[in-house]
């Protein structure tokens, strides 16, 4: 059972990236089940990668009325993720970094970033990513990671709450569609083949 509390997590604000409007993140969900896809940053690497892989549903989660929408931690690197197509959702920034807080989403310090950024697991996505054409850079800020959370039309209730445990990790596509119980007809990438290895991008 999810440890998050929704009426306090919705009150918190997100900037539209379409209007520029303040909204609380709790409106996103009282029409709607949505699937929250909290990237660490923009011009992360593997984050642009992981940000193609679950655009893959876009279509299934459009036909079983489930929105897709992506959150940054600020607006560094926005224009270009937005301009590179690599998502299919909309886009909020949390200017204040209140829901990362709220969910668990860490923040890394000087002493373990550098550690994590040879990791085997990142190393081997930003292989796969480049493979795909995809590049990354690393303007903004380094230190926050990220994760998911997909919560029921009306605020029902939390359906998922990925966090992750390093840089590099990410959630299937099948454990997506599971917690939504519909199904979907897509080939997800290859998952790298590594050890537990702390790793970033």
């Amino acid at each position: 059972m999810s440890s998050v509390n929704l009426t306090s997590l919705g009150a918190n604000q997100l900037k539209s990236t379409t209007t520029g409007e303040m909204v609380e993140i709790g409106s996103l969900w009282q029409e709607q089940t949505v699937v929250l896809f909290f990237l660490r940053r923009f011009g992360c690497q593997v984050c642009l990668w992981m940000s193609a892989e679950v655009s893959k549903l876009e279509k299934d989660l459009k036909a079983n009325g489930v929105a897709l929408i992506g959150i940054g931690p600020e607006e560094t690197g926005v224009k270009e993720f937005i301009d590179g197509g690599f998502f299919k959702g909309d886009i909020y920034i949390d200017e204040k970094k209140q829901c990362y807080r709220d969910l668990g989403f860490k923040r890394y310090n000087a002493m373990n970033v550098i550690p994590a950024a040879m990791g085997k697991k990142v190393r081997e996505i930003a292989s796969k990513a480049s493979a795909e054409g995809i590049q990354g850079n690393f303007s903004g800020d380094l230190l926050q990671s990220g994760g998911m959370l997909i919560v029921a039309k009306g605020g029902e209730k939390v359906l998922l709450h990925f966090v992750q445990k390093s840089p590099a990790d990410n959630i299937s596509l099948e454990d997506i569609t599971k917690a939504l119980g519909i199904s979907a007809n897509v080939q997800a990438g290859e998952k790298p083949q590594c050890n537990e290895d702390v790793c970033t991008r």
